[in-house]
């Protein structure tokens, strides 16, 4: 019944360098992608992104990423990166197929495609965790008179030149939405912040700065941490004259306790010390056209961009199997699996202070070299 040695669930980076990881074993897999192409959460982002990891930090395994497309990789060239990589290592990718349920057959896998069943002994859940945009049900939000979008529907600042723009959520999208805005001729910016978040330079001293916490990773939390602070002080400054309040957290325990990765500033410090992009606090609620904030004050935007995150999006794959947190992220990640699910394994949900991507180069030798050893045991069966 087994038609392929392993199944991998996601056509994004993690999915991609799993499947060219099991490939390079000898292992007979077959990737889905409910997208058109490969990519598809690359493709629906704002036009202005680009990596906040360094390119030479970034790339998956067997290829790099080409030293044309610069330090920082333009999500376009990400796109194009992700199909050459296919391509190069001609992964059997079948777009438009969604998978839709999975369970346990024997002693295989059994994948719900809603046009057929796929089977195999081996499973990788690599959807991601940007799958399912989320906006906090702020009171009165659905009666708001003006524009609310999520930023997944965002793209560029050009279509909002001339307006009053408010940027919910303190995240790199959030900073980096602002400073879009401010850049394409936003009238106002305002960017609403519930937990203050850490500012990190994209280099220090001409160093990435992912270079520089790959070293201070591998220190004990409070140490990295001081260190870390110690660095912003010098490279960053005190931004709290200019609305910015300070991290409650370091960086290193906001990244590993909360997975609340810090801003790698793109532009965001130095129109804060212009005062182009002021800085508010949370939003409480939508109130006709006016927004309330933490502090009581009202506002009235004509357009508010919640830079509010995603959710996993994994219950129907996984609910049934007992392997999800009560906030819907898995419970085991990487080789890892469980007793309860022998064979499945989930990779990309994690926020590492080393950079996503390198650690998805990582774990996607890991999962392979997991699923190769057990093997063997399957073909004495």
């Amino acid at each position: 019944m087994n038609e392929h040695d392993a199944i991998v669930i996601g056509g994004g980076p993690a999915g991609l360098a799993t499947a060219a990881e099991l490939g390079a074993r000898g292992l007979a897999t077959v990737v889905l992608e409910r997208g058109p192409a490969v990519g598809a959460t690359w493709r629906r982002h704002y036009d202005r992104l680009r990596l906040h990891t360094v390119r030479w930090l970034s790339g998956l395994p067997g290829l790099p990423i080409p030293r044309s497309s610069g330090a920082w990789v333009a999500r376009d060239d990400v796109v194009a990166y992700l199909e050459a990589y296919a391509r190069h290592h001609r992964l059997d990718v079948r777009t438009g197929m969604e998978a839709r349920g999975l369970s346990r057959r024997g002693d295989a896998w059994e994948v719900d495609t809603g046009a057929g069943a796929l089977h195999a002994p081996a499973v990788v859940v690599a959807t991601g965790a940007n799958r399912v945009p989320r906006v906090p049900p702020w009171p009165g939000r659905d009666a708001y008179p003006g524009r609310l979008l999520h930023s997944s529907a965002y793209r560029t600042g050009a279509a909002f030149r001339g307006e009053d723009v408010l940027v919910v959520g303190a995240g790199n999208s959030g900073a980096e939405i602002a400073v879009d805005l401010v850049e394409s001729g936003a009238a106002r910016v305002r960017l609403a912040i519930r937990t203050p978040p850490n500012l990190v330079r994209r280099t220090v001293g001409g160093l990435p700065t992912q270079a520089v916490s790959i070293a201070l990773a591998r220190l004990p939390l409070s140490v990295a941490d001081a260190i870390a602070r110690a660095t912003a002080r010098l490279v960053v400054g005190d931004l709290t004259p200019y609305g910015m309040p300070r991290a409650d957290r370091g960086i290193y325990t906001q990244m590993t306790r909360d997975h609340q990765i810090p801003i790698i500033d793109v532009g965001l410090i130095d129109l804060l010390r212009a005062r182009r992009v002021e800085v508010v606090p949370r939003v409480e609620a939508f109130e006709g056209a006016s927004v309330r904030l933490g502090d009581g004050r009202r506002i009235q935007p004509a357009v508010v961009v919640a830079a509010t995150g995603y959710e996993p999006g994994l219950g129907p794959l996984l609910g049934g199997l007992g392997l999800l947190r009560d906030d819907g992220t898995p419970s085991i990640h990487g080789p890892a699996t469980s007793p309860a699910a022998p064979g499945l394994r989930i990779l990309g949900f994690t926020t590492p202070p080393t950079g996503l991507l390198r650690e998805i180069a990582i774990e996607a030798r890991r999962i392979a070299d997991a699923v190769a050893a057990e093997r063997p045991r399957r073909d004495a069966q």
